[in-house]
């Protein structure tokens, strides 16, 4: 638990709990496909570090931050590249379902609805 809420990032991915495919893996970054993918390709790239939010990023966490950015586009270069395009997105507040910075970089059909049911 990180502040009092449930954080699968850091209680079960970096754990290790929760074995991940990795897509791509720095000291301050890991990018991995998504455990329940919504789209055809759905890769995940989250900070090592727990920083809850986008918004709560601080100036100390300079080189988190540009090490993410990094892996983003590495990661959105090598899907565009195979596929012809990607989303880069990300989630804020009540949006942000799990309260540890992430970026999702996905192509392809939406293969399940946000409720969680099939398409």
């Amino acid at each position: 638990m990180a502040n009092g809420v449930e954080d699968f990032y850091c209680d079960e991915v970096l754990s290790g709990k929760t074995k991940v495919e990795k897509f791509l893996e720095t000291d301050q970054t890991l990018a991995f496909y998504h455990t329940r993918p919504f789209y055809d390709v759905h890769i995940v790239v989250i900070p090592k570090k727990h920083i809850t939010s986008l918004v709560d990023i601080n100036i100390n966490e300079r080189s988190i931050f540009d090490d993410l950015f990094q892996v983003i586009q590495i990661v959105s270069k090598q899907v565009n590249d195979q596929y012809g395009a990607c989303t880069v997105s990300i989630n804020i507040g009540e949006y942000q379902s799990n309260k540890h910075l992430h970026w999702h970089v996905h192509y392809g059909n939406r293969i399940k609805y946000k409720n969680g049911t099939w398409c």
